[in-house]
């Protein structure tokens, strides 16, 4: 069972690296590691198991993450309409995006960051993405808004990138051109 303690914090260099692409079919070593990566997710969202093993609530997980620099991740959330989103994904790319571009108000935050980073975060508001699930089976994920943050946040992950190398050092709080927060789209 994945904890806490696996968590790689920031400062790590298997955050900095770009990931390597898994083999597919998967092993059966990486198969039960993207299983338990996003069954951490759905513990740390449950509050008798986070408490009882002193999980932090996180909607998102990446490989490197947890020490493993490998193009895999796991995200399990419901988003501001109420659809969820529960899935394991391998070497998940983003094929197209739009130019309109989306943030959360609050700003993100991350397992890997164990302090407060201010600042908002500019992320396309629409991505396709591909990849392979944990049947095996290739998909095309149209995702918007809430969803579309969350995937090109542990995107970023596997390719080496923080959260916070996206927020603008002058003015952290300025809304990018051409964006519509989250909340509202």
């Amino acid at each position: 069972m994945i904890t806490m303690d696996h968590i790689v914090r920031e400062g790590d260099p298997v955050l900095r690296q770009k990931a390597e692409e898994v083999v597919l079919p998967p092993s059966d070593e990486d198969q039960n590691t993207l299983e338990e990566m996003l069954q951490f997710i759905k513990n740390s969202q449950d509050d008798e198991i986070a408490q009882k093993y002193n999980l932090r609530p996180g909607i998102g997980l990446a490989a490197p993450q947890i020490g493993i620099s490998k193009r895999m991740l796991a995200v399990h959330f419901t988003d501001f309409h109420d659809r969820d989103y529960s899935m394991g994904l391998f070497n998940p790319r983003i094929v197209s995006h739009s130019v309109e571009l989306t943030y959360l108000q609050n700003g993100e935050g991350c397992l890997s960051v164990d302090r407060d980073v201010p600042g908002i975060v500019p992320r396309y508001a629409r991505i396709t993405v591909k990849a392979t699930n944990l049947n095996g089976e290739e998909v095309k994920l149209r995702l918007k808004g809430y969803a579309a943050i969350v995937v090109q946040h542990e995107i970023d992950h596997i390719d080496g990138i923080m959260f916070y190398d996206h927020i603008n050092d002058k003015n952290p709080f300025e809304p990018p051109e051409n964006s519509t927060p989250a909340e509202e789209m």
